[in-house]
């Protein structure tokens, strides 16, 4: 039997794959409709945590936060020897402290983060990142893997996972701000939405992630191939279309600062610079 608690549409995607493997589910969400919905796919409803994590294997979480995490966990009434596998995105000082204090109970706690949407999770789909004791990470594993297809084990500093979940989420919300600003800045200038999509039908920036992170990382800012100053120059440009932008003006601001750093012949890579 496996518990799984918080059924938004990440936690009931997770449920329904399970039980297409004929895995028993209990299941319990703050919204008693959610976990009632999935009886149809077999799964078994709970009035509460503790009735759901009752005589489980392991108790999956996919809840909002740290609060919601250890409000759950604490009406649970964990035995020792329980096994927590908690797939919210949290604080990484959370998901350490809560690894410490549940081992001193006898509790198993294991962050496992996900990059997946909910059809992945119902497909089973995607990428799980897990960090932690070796021993505990070799047993699960083969328990994890087939929920995501991707099982990616990031050592065993028990607060990795969040911390490469908060990278990615922060990549992920920059590049679909800096798409925001693009349409923006083309709406400005009279293109519209769709016609400014089109670009991507032939330009694709993501081939070149890996080679500026690694040139970020390297510190390799002297050989410039799109110098600073000049970038400046075009945020500029941007800013005086006069569109409602929401990352370019903190870029503006960066650039600046590293500009009168002494940078302005640098590449414009180089605004990482404090971050190596």
């Amino acid at each position: 039997m496996i518990a799984f608690l918080g059924m938004g549409l990440l936690g009931s995607n997770f449920v329904r794959a399970l039980r297409r493997r004929n895995l028993d589910v209990q299941v319990w969400s703050r919204d008693a409709a959610k976990a009632k919905a999935l009886a149809a796919d077999g799964a078994i409803p709970c009035a509460d945590p503790a009735a759901a994590a009752r005589g489980a294997s392991r108790v999956h979480l996919t809840l909002v936060d740290d609060a919601a995490v250890d409000d759950v966990l604490a009406r649970c009434k964990l035995e020792r020897g329980a096994v927590v596998v908690d797939h919210s995105t949290t604080s990484a000082a959370g998901a350490a402290a809560r690894v410490a204090a549940w081992r001193d109970r006898g509790v198993t706690y294991v962050h496992a983060p996900v990059f997946m949407g909910p059809q992945n999770a119902r497909e089973s789909t995607g990428i799980m990142l897990v960090s932690g004791a070796p021993d505990v990470l070799a047993e699960l594993a083969p328990e994890l893997a087939p929920m995501t297809g991707k099982l990616l084990q990031l050592g065993d500093k028990p607060d990795t996972a969040a911390a490469f979940k908060l990278m990615g989420n922060a990549f992920l919300m920059c590049f679909t701000a800096g798409i925001a600003d693009m349409l923006a800045i083309g709406k400005q200038l009279g293109v519209p939405a769709a016609a400014a999509a089109q670009l991507f039908d032939s330009f694709n920036p993501g081939t070149s992630v890996g080679a500026r992170a690694k040139r970020m990382v390297d510190g390799n800012f002297h050989d410039a191939s799109w110098e600073l100053a000049m970038a400046r120059k075009d945020a500029r440009l941007m800013i005086e279309t006069g569109a409602a932008l929401a990352l370019i003006p903190a870029i503006a601001k960066r650039m600046d600062d590293v500009i009168a750093q002494g940078h302005a012949h640098d590449d414009w890579t180089v605004i990482a610079k404090d971050a190596r």
